[in-house]
């Protein structure tokens, strides 16, 4: 009879409260679409279990249960924070591309870099030589390009497919591509730590990946075994570009307020490789 009285006696439910509610599903939402197949899934379900056991040593009054996770909980913080720090990273990231944020968006790359670089990288895909090429969209790769060899040079194909020759010593690298200018050579990006990346792909798909996690940018790769051209965006991979379909792609993606998605690289057929 009290549990009918409480529920009569509810408060009244206003805008302000559905906008709460409203606001904090969708953080909730877009937290499990960032988790969702890397290793922080497999930890918020530990986490959950925790959660789960602490209220039930409390219900069953086990105190030495609950103790030990009171005082385990201060240091399981500072442990995910230093476990899970790429995908912190790829998380702030990623609400810093809010639908907002477009407004101050800025045009990336213009149409002649754009053929340049597909001119490049069909010129390598019939050699099979590997490549990773990275055009930077909003977020900076400022902290990749000092470790590189800077050039600050402008986009050109012989340019590029002069750096990715074998006996160049600036092949072994990626080139990052900043405001239409080759901003530096011999750049080593993180490598993707998804469990559900293909065991099929080499150094630079992994490479591309890994860095397309963490931010906005887009990276063209050329498989050193077989020539196929890929492009990698927000951690998924397209693979078995050809020349035509990779220009209208880069097109696509780097206009002012592109949309960013890829087919995931598990989904794609095509061999990978280095």
């Amino acid at each position: 009879m009290n549990l009918l009285t409480d529920l009569l006696n509810w408060p009244a439910v206003g805008w302000w409260d559905l906008l709460d509610v409203a606001l904090v599903s969708f953080l909730i939402y877009e937290l499990l679409l960032l988790i969702r197949g890397t290793r922080a899934a497999q930890m918020a379900l530990s986490g959950a279990f925790l959660l789960a056991l602490f209220f039930l040593s409390r219900w069953l009054e086990l105190e030495t249960v609950n103790w030990v996770i009171r005082n385990m909980a201060g240091y399981v913080v500072f442990a995910v924070i230093v476990l899970f720090q790429a995908d912190i990273r790829r998380a702030l990231a990623h609400f810093g591309r809010a639908p907002f944020s477009k407004y101050f968006a800025r045009q990336t790359s213009t149409k002649e870099a754009i053929e340049e670089v597909v001119a490049a990288a069909s010129a390598l895909s019939h050699r099979r030589i590997g490549a990773i090429i990275v055009i930077e969209r909003q977020i900076g790769l400022r902290n990749y390009i000092e470790g590189g060899i800077p050039l600050d040079a402008v986009v050109t194909y012989d340019l590029l497919f002069s750096i990715f020759q074998r006996e160049s010593p600036l092949h072994d690298g990626a080139v990052i591509i900043q405001a239409d200018r080759v901003a530096a050579a011999a750049c080593f990006l993180p490598l993707s730590v998804n469990p559900l990346v293909s065991r099929e792909l080499g150094t630079r798909h992994r490479a591309a990946l890994g860095l397309t996690e963490e931010n906005d940018a887009v990276a063209v790769v050329v498989s050193e075994e077989n020539g196929v051209i890929s492009l990698a965006l927000g951690g998924a991979l397209e693979r078995g570009l050809s020349a035509d379909v990779l220009r209208e792609r880069l097109r696509a993606l780097l206009r002012r307020n592109a949309p960013a998605r890829v087919v995931p690289a598990d989904d794609a057929d095509d061999g990978g490789g280095r």
